[in-house]
């Protein structure tokens, strides 16, 4: 071990202090520095991003001394939009034929026309009957739109006025008397021909919609030239079939649909 006196240590550090330069021991500036940005290559999926990496200049490489050089023009492992995703499982391969699985493309797309046209009816059938469904009268206005008559309850020569969807409705019982003179009417003589048969189901018992056909007033029963019916508003005459005679009116009075249940019992509407 080597013994050195203290003044002689003091003197050789200063010496090696005093000959070291300021920039020695400063640290570089790291912050100052510009930062390297490294750009993420594109995905290559359009035509225009793949003619980017063809080569397009000089070849200034080469494998061999004599041998052909070869570029690489097919990028095979690169992805690239073939719209393999919208085409059939049947025509992806190249090497299949198209007539093979022209059937079974066709029987598909028949399938899914065949599917919506069915859709498409259902859902047109809903609409228009919601449509109709709301046009047509309430359950309780069809219920109301059929009445019973009870025909003993009126009087042999007798006329009664009933109401049927808001409109007056005659039922007079006819005498023999009455039947028979409607009966000898000449129709070819009528402005409205019809035989008296043809407007009563049953001889004894005439039913009409009390609507005079002109304007639509309420006509009298038991009046007139015919002893019919007359309309007081313009002076249309019927006779005892409600057949127009006289009068501006160009049609005789109107039949309701009826039908009888027995004898006494008959339904209207």
């Amino acid at each position: 071990m080597i013994a050195l006196p203290k003044s002689q240590l003091v003197q050789a550090v200063s010496k090696a202090v005093s000959r070291g330069t300021p920039a020695s021991c400063v640290l570089p500036d790291l912050t100052s520095s510009p930062k390297i940005v490294v750009e993420s290559p594109p995905m290559k999926l359009t035509n225009y991003s793949l003619t980017q990496c063809t080569p397009n200049s000089a070849i200034t490489a080469s494998c061999s001394l004599a041998g052909v050089s070869q570029v690489r023009w097919a990028h095979t492992d690169l992805k690239v939009p073939d719209f393999s995703a919208y085409r059939r499982d049947q025509v992806k391969s190249s090497s299949a034929k198209s007539e093979e699985s022209d059937g079974v493309r066709k029987l598909t797309s028949y399938l899914l026309v065949g599917a919506g046209a069915v859709a498409a009816t259902y859902t047109a059938k809903a609409v228009v009957r919601g449509i109709v469904g709301n046009l047509s009268p309430a359950a309780d206005v069809v219920a109301l739109a059929k009445i019973e008559i009870k025909l003993e309850d009126i009087p042999e020569g007798r006329s009664v006025t009933m109401k049927w969807r808001g409109k007056p409705l005659f039922v007079r019982h006819r005498t023999d008397e009455e039947i028979d003179a409607e009966a000898q009417v000449d129709i070819s003589t009528l402005r409205h021909p019809e035989t008296d048969l043809d407007r009563a189901k049953n001889p004894k018992f005439l039913i009409l919609i009390g609507v005079c056909t002109h304007l639509g007033c309420v006509p009298i029963a038991d009046a007139g030239d015919y002893g019919g019916y007359y309309c007081p508003c313009h002076g249309s005459h019927y006779d005892g079939s409600g057949r127009i005679r006289k009068g501006p009116a160009p049609f005789n009075l109107e039949v309701p649909p009826y039908e009888f249940l027995d004898d006494n019992l008959v339904v209207v509407g």
